[in-house]
């Protein structure tokens, strides 16, 4: 692997909305990637665990998911705009307190994307979906 990996959810308009934003505006040093054609296997995340919430890769380091995937991919923007705004936000997010917080919104969140902005009906999550799951 020759630079990280943020997995999100094809299958989601909203999820894919949000990663076509990551991929313009934040600009992380990472490949920006639905699971459905990534190679999990080489990542080492399960469909499962791609299924349930973001996921962050590193080589060697285990994947982080969720908010403190995303706050791991803030981390990694470069340049002066990372410096002065996405790092600084993936630092607070990736303390500890404040990703305890994170994670009841980020469940939140993926049991009513299909109401976001961008979502649809096809993001909908079935009420057995990993993601509906307290962690």
């Amino acid at each position: 692997m020759d630079r990280p990996t943020f997995v999100f959810d094809g299958d989601c308009a909203f999820c894919s909305s949000c990663a076509r934003f990551i991929e313009r505006r934040v600009r992380p040093a990472a490949h920006v990637v639905a699971w459905q054609f990534a190679d999990l296997d080489e990542l080492g995340v399960t469909e499962d665990e791609a299924g349930a919430a973001v996921q962050w890769v590193t080589a060697g380091r285990a994947p982080t998911a969720g908010p403190v995937a995303i706050a791991d991919m803030l981390r990694s923007v470069p340049g002066p705009a990372g410096r002065f705004l996405w790092r600084p936000l993936g630092a607070l997010l990736g303390l500890r307190l404040v990703s305890a917080l994170a994670w009841p919104v980020y469940r939140w969140v993926a049991r009513n994307r299909h109401r976001m902005p961008g979502g649809t009906a096809a993001c909908a999550l079935p009420p057995n979906h990993p993601a509906r799951a307290g962690r």
